[in-house]
């Protein structure tokens, strides 16, 4: 039988959202995956800049295009309307793997999240 916990992202100060500082690899770390659980990784994107920039996800490595996933995340626009943009839905890691992330443009970006630590009894 498996116990599930959510917890907070690692690269989380109090479960505040992570800027994304990094305009290049490696990238800010959002959050490193247990040693031996199965961490279901949920985050959301937040742009607070009026143009699109490109998030990029190195989820467990950095090597394009094995370990990334790229999404372009709306600015504000001019109606200075902005919000959060599902970005990892669920997606598992394991063995003490790394999830970082950078972006066109730095510090204009922040990722919000959590896990649900899976353990296998």
């Amino acid at each position: 039988m498996a116990t599930i916990t959510k917890a907070l992202l690692s690269g989380s100060t109090d479960g505040k959202q992570i800027k994304v500082a990094a305009s290049s690899t490696p990238g800010t770390t959002i959050h490193t995956a247990d040693a031996s659980a199965l961490d279901e990784i949920w985050l959301w994107a937040d742009n607070d800049d009026v143009a699109d920039i490109l998030l990029t996800l190195e989820f467990g490595g950095t090597t394009d295009v094995d370990n990334t996933i790229k999404v372009t995340i709306p600015g504000k626009g001019s109606l200075g309307l902005d919000g959060l943009k599902l970005v990892l839905p669920g997606i598992l890691l394991t063995n003490s793997l790394v999830v970082k992330a950078f972006a066109g443009t730095a510090n204009k970006i922040k990722l919000s999240g959590h896990i649900h630590r899976i353990v296998q009894s």
